[in-house]
């Protein structure tokens, strides 16, 4: 057997006793004779003892604008502390292993706290760790600088850690263990109809991580793909589901065909979304963009009219470009409060009629459409907050097999 890297999230490590089935699990591989590196998240979610917010908080009730480096120092405990007691699970269940931090495992960074990306591994520390018949568990989520400062690889780093580390050790599957037992078609939370998927490709799971599906992060997909890994979303509760594969050849799936000729993959959404319209020269909106960029606010569904521009944006930007259109005294509307939803398949483009079928659908509903753009994979749905569950149900209805 080779090298397999397992990456559990925070819910998989959130107390001891799950804990106990991650050791279940991880024996299970050791004892199929994988040489195992596993990759930890911080311990549980938001309000939990040791989870990253909670670590935050520490520093933000002292102050309210604490620098990103000690944020970094701090956020990176999370990891160092799940990945200690693991380590000493499995030592205590007689599984040799050896816990090491980012910058142990030699995770290279850039120095941008917080938000830091990886820039190289160098595997020689692991590689050795495992010669010794040791299971090697890391810290997800944290790397450091060429001159040692501890940094963080934003939300979802854990799953950028996990991918990165199979991609520099070559390996071919990438397991990443969370709460539910697959991707699924939409967020069970609010679809009551959602399916398990038993496969998708890179391009779907990349599109539905970048529409507010909360599946993997879409660094982690780029990563995976450029080193043609294939990773396998499971259940940590339930490990003997087959759970969801993600990078598609004749040989990896069982059902390729099928999955060729389905048409919607999934429908994500995402809320906390404001609509602004601007009524500029393109030369002005021009210079209006390069600004935006500068401050790096990421727009997205972008539409051009002679007299009017559209655009959607996280509302948590607002107060910076509502600046940034002061500055060049034009006019606009801002509409807070909307959400998105964004039908995803392989075939959106190349079908004919798909958007009428959608405005037909949220029409029946009495859903207001405010805005639409597609690409080749996705066809994404501006329309109220209040209105987004509903959405949700209805483009799922409609495109469901």
């Amino acid at each position: 057997m080779g090298i397999l890297v397992q990456k559990f999230g925070g819910t998989s490590v959130a107390s001891v006793e799950k804990m106990k089935e991650v050791c279940n699990i991880i024996e299970k591989y050791k004892k199929e004779g994988n040489d195992l590196v596993v990759v930890v998240s911080a311990m549980g979610r938001k309000g939990d003892p040791y989870a990253t917010d909670t670590l935050i908080n520490l520093c933000t009730n002292v102050n309210k604008k604490p620098k990103k480096r000690e944020l970094d120092l701090i956020m990176s405990c999370g990891e160092i502390i799940s990945g200690n007691i693991l380590t000493s699970m499995l030592e205590a269940r007689h599984m040799p292993a050896v816990f090491l931090t980012g910058m142990k495992a030699g995770i290279l960074t850039t120095k941008i706290f917080s938000n830091s990306k990886i820039k190289e591994i160098n595997p020689t520390r692991i590689y050795r760790e495992l010669d010794e018949g040791k299971i090697v568990v890391i810290a997800g989520f944290q790397g450091a600088t060429e001159d040692g400062e501890i940094t963080t690889l934003g939300r979802g780093g854990s799953d950028t850690s996990a991918v990165a580390i199979g991609k520099a050790l070559g390996c071919e599957t990438v397991q990443i263990y969370t709460d539910v037992d697959g991707i699924m078609t939409a967020d069970p939370r609010i679809e009551p109809s959602a399916k398990i998927l038993d496969s998708c490709d890179y391009e779907e799971v990349f599109q539905m991580a970048e529409k507010g599906a909360k599946v993997i992060h879409p660094r982690a997909v780029e990563l995976a793909k450029s080193g043609d890994i294939v990773l396998e979303i499971k259940n940590t509760l339930n490990p003997t589901c087959k759970g969801t594969r993600i990078g598609l050849t004749r040989g990896v799936t069982s059902n390729y065909e099928d999955f060729k000729s389905r048409f919607m993959t999934a429908v994500a959404h995402k809320d906390n979304i404001a609509q602004v319209k601007v009524k500029s020269s393109e030369e002005l909106f021009s210079k209006i963009l390069n600004e935006m960029e500068l401050k790096h606010i990421n727009l997205d569904m972008i539409n051009f009219f002679t007299e009017e521009k559209a655009f959607a944006l996280d509302q948590n930007n607002i107060s910076l470009v509502e600046e940034i259109l002061k500055k060049y005294s034009v006019e606009y509307e801002i509409k807070k409060h909307c959400a998105k939803v964004t039908l995803i398949g392989s075939k959106i483009t190349e079908t004919p009629g798909v958007i009428a079928k959608v405005v037909r659908a949220l029409s029946k509903a009495g859903i207001t459409l405010l805005q639409s753009s597609d690409s080749y994979t996705c066809l994404t749905c501006l329309v109220k907050e209040e209105d987004m569950i509903e959405t949700v149900h209805t483009i799922h209805e409609e495109f469901s097999d």
